[in-house]
């Protein structure tokens, strides 16, 4: 997004006397978010808008003019969404199809043409670059560290033709040999785990406690409990001792692409 806003929110916080901590405690938010928002790295919500209004004394500015991205995501997901931006460590766990911001353009334009009712080309293309936007969090060299898990299943169902399989198991190999990100893969061997029974994504942050998020069959939901984010901690951990190490899953994902490039 352009900065305008931010640096106008910024210019308005100093002229005010306060520092990006100060204004954060009094519009209950954090010293990051504050910090993203003045350096155009995020949008603010409505809600913090009119919090940021009322502690700046700026009648309904913030809020009026905020900057409006075309986010296209499925409504449980979007809390999920924010939280994947502000993250300084993801760990994912993938059971059926690879993880959104590991996707090739090709992988997600194939996932959204499997949806019934169709979005249509239009609709289809606002899923796609979203899900790409939301992969630009990998450009960063370090931040947020990733791990991703996946279960074999990811890499032996067909999504797309054999092409966008060979080249989505590639792009993840270019990750994890860039050590831009930890990758793991499940061998079916492993048998049952409880992993198994959702999607899961853990997330840390600088300044606020880790949340966990879960995905089944057209819902989600966001954890915060301490003790259930603990308890799906534990679950991941667990699965990730029974999985392959990594130079092994490479090696499984480079052999998985080539078969998939000799595909009949």
């Amino acid at each position: 997004m352009g900065n305008t806003y931010g640096d106008w929110l910024k210019a308005r916080r100093l002229a005010a006397g306060l520092t990006q901590e100060q204004l954060a405690q009094a519009a209950v938010m954090t010293r990051t978010h504050i910090a993203h928002i003045e350096a155009g790295r995020r949008v603010p919500s409505e809600e913090d808008a009119r919090r940021l209004d009322k502690v700046m004394n700026t009648g309904d500015v913030l809020s009026s003019f905020l900057p409006r991205r075309d986010v296209a995501v499925a409504d449980y997901f979007e809390a999920a969404r924010q939280l994947e931006q502000q993250a300084t460590e993801i760990h994912e766990f993938a059971l059926t199809f690879v993880p959104g911001i590991l996707q090739t353009e090709a992988y997600a334009r194939a996932v959204f043409d499997m949806e019934y009712p169709a979005h249509g080309d239009e609709g289809r293309d606002r899923y796609v670059v979203t899900r790409r936007e939301r992969a630009e969090i990998l450009d960063n060299p370090a931040t947020p560290s990733m791990w991703a898990l996946l279960d074999e299943s990811v890499l032996r169902r067909m999504v797309g033709g054999p092409e966008v399989m060979a080249e989505q198991l590639l792009h993840m190999v270019e990750l994890t040999e860039r050590k831009r990100i930890r990758m793991h893969v499940l061998p079916f061997e492993a048998g049952y785990h409880p992993i198994l029974a959702s999607m899961l994504a853990l997330m840390w942050f600088e300044d606020q406690p880790p949340a966990a998020y879960t995905e089944g069959a057209s819902i989600g939901k966001v954890h915060d409990s301490p003790s259930i984010v603990q308890r799906l901690q534990s679950r991941y951990h667990l699965a990730l001792g029974d999985a392959l190490p990594t130079k092994e899953s490479v090696a499984l994902l480079r052999a998985t692409a080539k078969d998939y490039r000799h595909h009949d």
